[in-house]
């Protein structure tokens, strides 16, 4: 049974979210990060999540990577932004969209990479 690009990208891309989160409220922890610098860590681990999750959708699917880490990056987005708004009411921000193309063209781009790794 072959399962979705989507699924398994999704998967993978949170994953590496939540241990990229874990890691930096670590670092925040035992060193002498300043929390105003938070927004650049968090996008940060948001781009490689969807790096590492477009390359499992685009090799999952085989053909046309760029779409498929694309659309993963689009849902991506709306996880998080559905998380927050259900968790913290927190509306559509500047910083919800930058997350979308931030989200689309990391995807986009290791959906690109994906369908051109050897299985």
């Amino acid at each position: 049974m072959k399962q979705s690009p989507l699924f398994s990208g999704l998967m993978y891309s949170m994953i590496f979210m939540l241990i990229g989160t874990v890691m930096t409220s670590m670092l925040m922890l035992i060193t002498s990060l300043q929390e105003s610098s938070l927004f650049g860590y968090t996008m940060s681990i948001h781009g490689i999540a969807m790096f590492i999750g477009g390359i499992v959708s685009g090799k999952r699917s085989s053909s046309k990577g760029w779409y498929h880490g694309g659309f993963l990056g689009i849902v991506y987005t709306l996880v998080i932004w559905l998380i927050g708004f259900l968790a913290y009411d927190a509306g559509i921000t500047k910083e919800t969209l930058y997350l979308l193309l931030l989200s689309f063209a990391a995807g986009a781009l290791g959906g690109m990479i994906g369908v051109n790794v050897k299985k």
